[in-house]
């Protein structure tokens, strides 16, 4: 089972179960959520992978939570109190408020697990794992280059009080920064930089970088980072290396971007809706996974 974990900006209770599409909407347990950004885009991308693959759709753990804590200590206490009976193989964090004592809880609970699922984290669960000084419990971590800056200094919590030397985030200082935050232990065991160059980074340097199809207009979509770390989090689930799966994730979000024509105005549910075009036409020569041809055809 792969689960997705994260906040919505709303006032919904916490709901739980398996996501299903309906229109332009995504559905858990009778609750419907935007795939406009954030968590709701994470789930979108990584259900439209699921589907095209034939495998089970992911299960979602939501909550709304407008900025007031209440939701994100509600998803933080269930999961720690569930997180072993539910024993997901892909556990991916999305948005939630940083708290360190609860992050820690959290890895305390998941090492409790019959099998240590393969952990992903982004946005504000990276933050919380990096300032807990727990990044090393994670498998993959997806930022971008101003949270790769975050990584990198050693003494912020958040990535709002970086060092003023940091805030140059050019993508091109990705593999400097990378290597400052493994050197400080704050750094998952894989590192997808994501923007105008992808970066796949490990400790020993940069693994691969994917600049093509270049479809500048991404940059300006909101969402478009989390689809990536939707895909990221299916392809492990599919069982490809995590770095072969965080090469093939930058790779199809850029191709299903070009297959959108995106402009600015363009909604990321466009560009997820472009992804089973895009694997059918490319997924077997990125991956040798051909023998799940349009699974939902």
């Amino acid at each position: 089972m792969m689960l997705i974990v994260g906040t919505i900006p709303s006032r919904d209770p916490l709901t739980t179960g398996k996501v299903s599409a309906e229109g332009e909407f995504l559905v858990v347990n009778g609750s419907r959520i935007s795939c406009t950004q954030g968590t709701g885009a994470m789930i979108g991308a990584a259900l439209a992978t699921t589907d095209y693959l034939g495998l089970e759709a992911p299960q979602a753990l939501v909550v709304g939570d407008i900025g007031e804590g209440k939701g994100s200590r509600e998803i933080y206490e269930y999961l720690i109190e569930k997180v072993a009976e539910l024993s997901p193989e892909v556990l991916a964090l999305h948005y939630w408020l940083p708290n360190m004592a609860l992050t820690r809880r959290l890895c305390q609970a998941i090492s409790k697990c019959a099998q240590r699922p393969l952990m992903i984290a982004d946005a504000a669960s990276m933050y919380s794992a990096k300032a807990a000084g727990l990044a090393g419990e994670f498998d993959i971590f997806t930022p971008d280059a101003t949270e790769a800056a975050f990584l990198a200094d050693p003494d912020a919590t958040h990535p709002a009080y970086i060092a003023r030397h940091l805030f140059d985030t050019e993508i091109t200082r990705a593999p400097g920064l990378a290597e400052a935050a493994y050197q400080n232990n704050s750094a998952a065991k894989l590192l997808l930089v994501k923007g105008a160059i992808d970066y796949v980074i490990n400790e020993g340097g940069v693994v691969a970088t994917i600049t093509e199809p270049a479809v500048p207009a991404l940059e300006a979509i909101g969402g478009t980072g989390d689809t990536i770390t939707g895909l990221v989090a299916a392809f492990t689930y599919a069982e490809l290396e995590p770095y072969q799966a965080a090469i093939i994730a930058a790779r199809a979000n850029r191709m299903a971007g070009q297959f959108a024509e995106v402009t600015p105005a363009t909604r990321v549910r466009q560009v997820v809706a472009q992804l089973p075009a895009v694997f059918k036409e490319y997924l077997c020569q990125w991956s040798g996974v051909c023998c799940m041809e349009g699974a939902n055809s």
